[in-house]
Order: C-alpha cells, then structure tokens, then sequence
C-alpha cells in the first residue's frame, strides 16, 4: 500500500510518499512560496531530483504540481494518483476537539478551519490542503488527520489549566495544548522498541529540540505534561521564540515599545529567543560562537540547557520516577553540546553520559548513558510522516 503524507504550512506544501510494505520513502518534496511565486524541490527514493520555478497562486496549484512529479518526467514513481491508497496529512492544532486521528470529511475539514484562531498560521493552510487534495486525488481515496495536539489530550486538568478566571477556558477554550505530540508519540515508541521494554511500564522525559522545541513528561506512553502551552511559544528558549516569559514582562516591553498585541506577538514569536540574544537563531551559530567566548552565545546555550534541566527535574518529580531521557530533533539529534550541556550536574537522578560517544552520535539511534546510569539517555530519531502514514495506514483499514 502507497500512501501519501502531506504537511501544509501556509506558503508551503511539504510531502513523502511511502511504500508501507516495507516503510520506505519512495518520493518526497516541498513546494513552497505558494501565493508569492512558487518553487518545487522534488526527490525520489533512488535518487533523481527535480527542482524548478512555479505558479503557484494557491495550494491546489501546488498539488497539481505535485501530482504531475509523481506520475511524469524525471521524478516519475508511479504511473497515476490511483496507485496511491491513502493520503494522511499533519495537522497542528486540534484542540479538545479531536483526541485521535481521524478520516476526512467536510464537517472535519470545517472544524480544522474554526480552529484557525489558535494556530493561525498552520490550521487555516492545513483546511485549504485538506480541499486542495480532494479536487487532485481520485474520488474515493480516503484521507487521514493526524493531530499534533491529540498526543497531549491525557494531560490531567492540573497540568493543562492556567490560574486565570475559568470563563477564559469556557468562553476562548485558553489551556495548555501542547505540541510536537506526533513527534513525541513516535519516539517514545521506538525508545521502548530500542530499550526492549513495553512503553506502558516507562518514565520518559522526551525533548524534542530543534528551531521549536518542547520538552514532553511521557508515564506508561502517556503525555501527562509537556512545555508548550497555549501556542508554541511556552517553554524553553527557542531559534526565535522567548519560551516563557512573565506576563507582566510583556505588557511592559509592549507598552515602552508602542507595540499593538499583534506586534508584541510578533515581536515574542519571530524576534526573540537566540535570534534576540545572540543575532543568529541558527544553533550552530550559537554553538560555534560560544566555543569562540562570545558572552552572548554562551548566555543563550547556559539558558537553554539550564531550562530543559528545570523540565526534567519537574517531570520527574511529576511522574515520581525517570527511566530514561531521550533526545530528538534537528537540536536533539546532532548537537552533541546540548546534550552534555544538559546531562552535565545530573547525578542526583543518575544521569551519566559516555561523553566519547555522545561527541560521536549524530542523528542515529544511540544509548549515549553509561552502563552504571541509573537514567538511560538516548538519542531518537523523530520520523513524524512515518507515524501519520502508520496512522494513516490503520484507520484504512479499520474502515475495511
């Protein structure tokens, strides 16, 4: 069975074709610059690629140009979209609407739309893809959501509440969402594979560290607290988002500055973070210019690594234990630095790392703890389209 997983941000339309016989990718690709141009990058399982120029005014262009990757010319995997059985796609934000995944509809696709106020920036591109496909895909073949936010939906009230008046909850729906859950549902998954043991009997910390990061508390595969909240934007420092801010800082930057709410979002979201700090929101960059002494590099590095160690200590506290800790993410994968950086005056949990082959891990599937670790710490690749295709690929056949 082919199925087709799609991901849409708002000027973007990010997507990979597996063949879930065997898991593997066949094609994958982005268009991007939809509404302000257009241009595609296309690459196939063996190799070919394709790359060029395109009008895309809107997401079904893009889809169309898609199609035609797929099934002609240089990038040519299959012979028409008949050939694929399913198309699963990427949604952010789901609220307490929808705690699984789920097949398509009009009403679903409507609701995904209303929730655009709470993730303006993905959910309203994810409705426009979600109809965009259905005009380009073979009437019939069926389509899959899979939420970010769904993973998150075990959090107990206590955890995803705010101590604001509860009107706010009941009249604006303001709690803790989260996100990353695809992400943190499909490593939690494969550490327990990795550690041999059934998820259900684990305590895992999961940080999922890249230009978004979130830091997840993972009991018995369950997410029962995580650092983002309302938006993204909670938690720790990331490439251009302050992570948690006191509030009453924000009014008072906002008003000094002359900034509308608007803008002090804009100004938390895209302007702050490593960016705000250090110029660059790039980790690398920081990395590089802390191993040089900048001040404000190695101030951004302390500040990261000292928050995901405040998460981990809380959520082992909230969990009453900690089995492992594990590392995912463009971050978590490769920078060695962080991952030291964070492990490092640790032992009251037991968290030892084999610092040799920590500085010798990037992006593979790795037990980087020592043997005598009474915490393991491990690095784990995030496969999210994996995950929605195996998601995708289960509704299908329930539905059978």
């Amino acid at each position: 069975m082919k199925i087709l997983v799609v991901n849409a941000g708002s000027s973007s339309l990010k997507y990979q074709l597996l063949d879930m016989t065997n898991e593997e990718v066949i094609a994958k690709g982005n268009c991007d610059r939809i509404g302000i141009g257009g241009h595609i990058v296309a690459k196939t399982g063996d190799g070919r690629k394709f790359e060029a120029d395109c009008d895309f005014p809107t997401h079904t262009e893009a889809f169309e140009k898609l199609v035609e990757v797929l099934t002609s010319g240089e990038t040519k995997v299959i012979d028409s979209m008949s050939e694929i059985s399913a198309v699963g796609h990427r949604i952010v934000q789901g609220a307490d609407i929808f705690d699984h995944s789920c097949l398509v509809t009009d009403e679903i696709i409507d609701q995904i739309d209303d929730l655009a106020e709470l993730a303006p920036v993905h959910n309203h591109p994810h409705a426009l893809a979600l109809r965009a496909c259905k005009k380009v895909i073979p009437e019939g073949t069926p389509q899959v959501v899979v939420f970010d936010t769904a993973f998150h939906q075990t959090m107990p009230p206590k955890a995803f509440m705010f101590g604001m008046p509860y009107e706010c909850y009941e009249k604006f729906h303001v709690r803790k969402y989260g996100f990353h859950g695809t992400s943190h549902r499909f490593v939690a998954s494969e550490l327990a594979r990795a550690m041999g043991k059934d998820v259900k009997d684990l305590k895992i910390v999961s940080c999922h560290l890249g230009n978004g990061s979130s830091i997840t508390a993972i009991d018995g595969g369950k997410s029962v607290d995580t650092s983002m909240g309302f938006t993204p934007l909670d938690g720790v420092i990331m490439g251009t988002r302050s992570g948690a801010v006191d509030p009453s800082a924000v009014t008072f930057v906002a008003k000094k500055l002359g900034l509308s709410p608007s803008e002090m979002s804009d100004y938390l979201n895209k302007k702050s973070g490593f960016l705000g700090l250090t110029g660059s929101s790039d980790n690398r960059d920081v990395q590089s210019a802390a191993n040089e002494g900048d001040e404000k590099a190695l101030l951004a590095d302390d500040m990261l690594n000292y928050e995901i160690q405040k998460y981990i200590g809380s959520y082992a506290a909230v969990m009453n234990g900690l089995d492992a800790v594990l590392f995912t993410g463009g971050i978590g994968e490769n920078s060695w630095e962080v991952r030291e950086g964070v492990c490092t005056g640790m032992d009251y949990f037991g968290i030892k790392i084999d610092k040799e082959l920590n500085r010798s891990t990037r992006g593979k599937l790795v037990k980087i703890s020592t043997p005598d670790s009474k915490t393991e710490v491990w690095v784990v690749p995030t496969n999210e389209e994996l995950l929605i295709a195996r998601d995708t690929l289960a509704i299908v056949n329930e539905g059978k």
